[in-house]
């Protein structure tokens, strides 16, 4: 079974403006401890950033006035990456992992299935549970589907589940996505 394992993109990565690439009329400027020094012209602001010998930037673009913060750029900017990455750290991307299953399985093979199913889930993954029919099983359908469906209510009795998508045939398979609750 072919699992694609294509990443998604990651966001576009935010841009700030400061100093001179700040282009609106009029900021509401917060100094370095968050005061709110007031409503006043970019220049006359800079001014102000100059003479503290740090950086004019525009922290809230969309409010009304725009909200300008002075504080030291380069700082400003390693904090934010550094953020980024910690919750690039402690999050967890979900797979969709796959358990093949067939309609002459034993039960200790079953009991193999469902234990290493219960660790998928455990660990925050889907699971997609299929059953390839090949030459004369295509025509047992129903009994493949009935064997996906013992296999999913013996998960469940283990982990409470929910079906993603439940029993479906494509040409010669018969499949069904599964997701803890």
């Amino acid at each position: 079974m072919r699992i694609s394992h294509k990443k998604h993109k990651p966001e576009p990565k935010r841009t700030y403006f400061f100093n001179l690439g700040i282009t609106v009329p009029e900021v509401m400027v917060l100094d370095s401890d968050g005061k709110n020094l007031g409503v006043m012209p970019p220049n006359k602001a800079m001014a102000i950033a100059k003479e503290q010998e740090l950086d004019l930037v525009l922290i809230n673009p969309k409010s009304s006035p725009p909200v300008a913060k002075i504080i030291d750029f380069g700082q400003f900017k390693y904090q934010q990456e550094k953020e980024e990455r910690l919750k690039q750290a402690h999050a967890h991307v979900t797979e969709v992992k796959g358990i093949r299953l067939s309609l002459r399985i034993s039960p200790h093979d079953m009991e193999i299935r469902q234990n290493q199913t219960i660790k998928f889930l455990n660990e925050g993954d889907k699971v997609k549970v299929e059953i390839i029919l090949k030459g004369r099983e295509m025509q047992q359908k129903p009994m493949a589907a009935e064997v996906i469906e013992r296999f999913v209510s013996n998960v469940n009795t283990a982990l409470p589940i929910r079906k993603d998508q439940g029993v479906e045939f494509q040409f010669n398979k018969v499949t069904a996505i599964i997701a803890k609750q």
